[in-house]
């Protein structure tokens, strides 16, 4: 179709573009156009795209009309391509414990950087210390927890409820590492801190003994589970009981969570509204108080878009950071083990559990510094931190999002003294686009064999739609997407000079309503989709840290959240501002619509 082709963008030299405040540069909206489809309608569009002659056409106009080819497929460029995004250490600077240790004693020294009482407030969840110290009191057994926790997964499941949240889990197994786990601290040998504490486990890391679905009907019969991965096989080691595989989109091809195999994960807050993805079913059972935490993957926001939806924290570490093994590898240089906690100090001694300097997944483990951790004491603040803010990018969420979030950030200017900078982030549109051809390009690469002997019944409908996509790409447009990785990691870089940490709302738009057309074939929602991740993707494409707080709801209590992003390698002086930030709003945090109680009376 060369007669076609679009005019590619000519992009300026990297030095050439300007970072500040009063850059020329002009920020573009998303330009989805594609309308919204459930039902019958995105059957049709599947069927219609997988033709031979036809598809290819409409694949053309598609990428063309949304402007990946101009932006990516045809731009030009002088960057040379970045393919994964490994940084060298250039060091932190506040003064925190390094470890090198093993996961109790890593954990071991967490624990030492958080205090233990905890203020009442109208409403809060229960954390891994109120479990620890509920158990050595003998207030409670971690058998009768896990008793509890299965009597409310059993409610959750019932017509009324219907909430999805897990994909599989084995009461037998279960109640046998509690009984485990209730003989050590009556024999007063508890493991860690995080003994007895039940964590959920995302269909998309390997946890013995269930197969690992990746949230389809099929891929676990052509790849066997056969060990924990290596996260897992940490939590195993401090003593956590593992509940189960969560629940999450289809291949972590969407942003929603409807999943038309395994149901719709429920946002806690509103049953009749998303949980948001992939990490749906992980940010939902935290949300509803089944678990202090949950291990979710991070391709493309899939652990901080569920949590902002959801109310919870959701932080995902620098590439590398955590290891990737026994993950399934739907997308190699985007994706990266997250945690979703229901403060920023479980989310510390999780992240401190499954972290180490040899844990990367690619080869240059000698670029990763010791793992450091922040002293959160008190919310005393670190003085003199920079808060970058792209305004035009941060405005462009609805509005009830755009006040909570401005009004999270007065919050710290009134109360640590904390200084917003104004900057600009060149080309953010084009950011996104260059990451879906990236995360598509690995996605359709790593199943491709697999795809090919399949049934296509057994592919979800609007995971067809995504797949018919993803293998689309060239490799043009994923060689000029990396080029565009290594311009974005340049910007940032710059901007990282001038400021801490980068600040922007999580999602675009709050939960929004799950259609009663979704149930047998998911939708297709680009519009939602592009709002939900419109703020992401930094994070997965350049490897950054990242994390989200809850700050606020809109005026349907849905939960809003805030989100930081980190230099590399910088996760201790990011979680300490997550913490600062979580000090002055979690007084005002909500009870959901579903929740459970499994360590009251």
């Amino acid at each position: 179709m060369g007669f076609l082709q679009t005019k590619g963008e000519i992009y300026k030299a990297v030095e050439d573009v300007d970072v500040g405040p009063n850059s020329n540069q002009f920020y573009l909206t998303a330009n989805v156009k594609a309308p919204r489809m459930a039902g019958f309608l995105v059957k049709v569009f599947a069927w219609l795209l997988e033709t031979p002659i036809f598809g290819s056409i409409m694949l053309y106009f598609l990428k063309r009309n949304n402007l990946i080819h101009k932006l990516v497929t045809f731009a030009e460029l002088q960057d040379s391509p970045l393919y994964v995004p490994l940084h060298y250490y250039e060091g932190g600077k506040e003064e925190e414990n390094q470890s090198g240790a093993s996961p109790r004693e890593q954990v071991r020294q967490a624990l030492g950087c958080i205090v233990a009482p905890k203020p009442l407030y109208s409403f809060s969840r229960w954390t891994i210390l109120d479990y620890s110290t509920a158990y050595k009191s003998k207030l409670i057994t971690p058998t009768k927890v896990m008793e509890r926790f299965l009597s409310a997964v059993e409610h959750s499941s019932t017509p009324s409820m219907q909430m999805s949240f897990f994909i599989n889990f084995d009461a037998h197994d279960i109640l046998r590492q509690a009984a485990q786990s209730t003989h050590r601290y009556q024999q007063g040998e508890a493991l860690s801190v995080l003994d007895g504490v039940p964590i959920g486990i995302k269909d998309e890391i390997d946890c013995m003994p269930y197969p690992t679905t990746g949230g389809t009907k099929w891929m676990h019969k052509v790849r066997q589970c056969k060990d924990d991965a290596e996260c897992v096989k940490c939590l195993r080691s401090c003593g956590a009981i593992l509940v189960g595989k969560t629940n999450m989109h289809e291949l972590g091809a969407g942003t929603s969570g409807i999943n038309p195999h395994h149901g719709t994960t429920r946002n806690p807050y509103n049953i009749g509204r998303i949980a948001g993805g992939s990490s749906s079913g992980s940010a939902a059972i935290v949300a509803a108080g089944l678990c202090p935490a949950a291990l979710g993957v991070d391709g493309g926001g899939s652990v901080r878009m569920p949590a902002a939806l959801c109310g919870v924290v959701g932080f995902k570490p620098s590439f590398g950071r955590v290891s990737h093994s026994g993950v399934l590898p739907l997308n190699w240089t985007v994706g990266m083990v997250g945690i979703l906690a229901g403060t920023v100090e479980d989310a510390l001694l999780v992240y401190a559990a499954i972290s180490g300097p040899n844990s990367s997944h690619h080869s240059q483990t000698a670029l990763q510094p010791k793992l450091c951790f922040p002293l959160l004491k008190s919310p005393k603040p670190i003085p003199n931190i920079r808060l970058a803010k792209y305004g035009e990018w941060f405005n462009d969420c609805n509005e009830e999002i755009r006040v909570c979030c401005s009004q999270a950030l007065e919050k710290l200017q009134d109360n640590y003294g904390w200084e917003t900078i104004e900057v600009t982030i060149p080309e953010i549109e084009v950011m996104r686009l260059a990451h879906y051809v990236t995360i598509g390009s690995e996605c359709s690469t790593s199943i491709g064999r697999e795809l090919e002997k399949l049934n296509k019944d057994e592919v979800g409908w609007d995971a067809r739609v995504a797949l018919s996509v993803y293998g689309s790409f060239s490799s043009q447009e994923y060689l000029n997407a990396q080029r565009i990785r290594n311009r974005q990691l340049q910007f940032h870089k710059r901007i990282f000079s001038i400021a801490d940490v980068i600040v922007t709302p999580t999602t675009g738009v709050t939960a929004y309503t799950i259609g009663n057309d979704t149930r047998h074939t998911g939708e297709l929602d680009y519009i939602n989709g592009a709002a939900l991740v419109r703020y992401q993707i930094a994070g997965n494409f350049l490897g950054l840290p990242a994390i989200t707080i809850p700050v606020g709801y809109d005026n349907s209590h849905l939960p809003i959240g805030l989100q930081f992003i980190g230099k590399p390698w910088d996760e201790s002086l990011l979680i300490h501002i997550a913490f600062s930030m979580q000090a002055l709003c979690i007084s005002q945090y909500k009870t959901p619509e579903v929740y459970w109680d499994l360590l009251g009376n």
